[in-house]
């Protein structure tokens, strides 16, 4: 997840931080920190360790660097932009009623994969990014607002998982796919379905017409 957001930063992680609770059975906790940061190539650059009994909690902080300026964020969508999106949402909400089984629904929940490579391969080229973690609807209507712009979305280009729960695939979130917004004609180095429009009307978002005055019932909110 800490890794998604660099993505959506078109950032190459360096390292990150991690604090965590000691107790028992660590083994397989230090055995997936090693597999995540070696496929990664990114170095655990310290934090801090305690020990407790009962419940235990662990924070991650990664640090990357920018590799084109200025670093894509929700701000810069453009009326006449167009709205993509990688990959197809909705998995991890399926794999959640399937854990354990090693279906790619089961791995995109429980293993979910950061999009490193796509986001610096796309920060050239894009007017806005970030990633859907929230649920596409909540995080289309974020961005929206951080650009003072509106998303008219066609839920009929959103590749989904499951087309008869299409609605509850673009709330659920956890897909750690990309959203962002191009010039329609931009020549993108990653495959995105275009899933929308950028217009120039008040800040929000729109879906096949129907308008979203706020962001309740749109996705995940913390």
């Amino acid at each position: 997840m800490n890794l998604s957001d660099l993505a959506a930063k078109g950032a190459r992680p360096l390292g990150v931080l991690v604090s965590h609770m000691l107790g028992d059975s660590d083994a397989r906790f230090i055995e997936g920190l090693r597999e995540i940061l070696g496929e990664y190539d990114v170095a655990l650059l310290g934090g801090d360790t305690v020990r407790a009994e009962g419940r235990r909690v662990w924070g991650c902080t990664a640090v990357g660097k920018a590799t084109h300026a200025p670093a894509p964020d929700r701000r810069g969508a453009r009326a006449g932009d167009a709205v993509f999106v990688t990959g197809t949402l909705g998995y991890a909400m399926l794999g959640l009623g399937d854990r354990a089984s090693g279906s790619r629904a089961d791995l995109a929940y429980r293993r979910p994969r950061p999009l490193v490579a796509e986001g610096i391969a796309l920060a050239p080229h894009v007017t806005a990014m970030m990633d859907v973690s929230d649920g596409l609807l909540l995080d289309a209507w974020r961005l929206a607002h951080a650009s003072g712009v509106e998303l008219a979305l066609d839920s009929a280009q959103v590749p989904v998982a499951d087309p008869q729960k299409a609605g509850e695939c673009m709330r659920w979130g956890d897909d750690y796919q990309l959203l962002f917004t191009a010039p329609a004609d931009a020549a993108l180095p990653v495959a995105a379905a275009r899933v929308g429009t950028v217009t120039g009307g008040p800040p929000g978002l729109s879906l096949d017409g129907d308008i979203f005055p706020y962001a309740e019932g749109l996705g995940y909110r913390h």
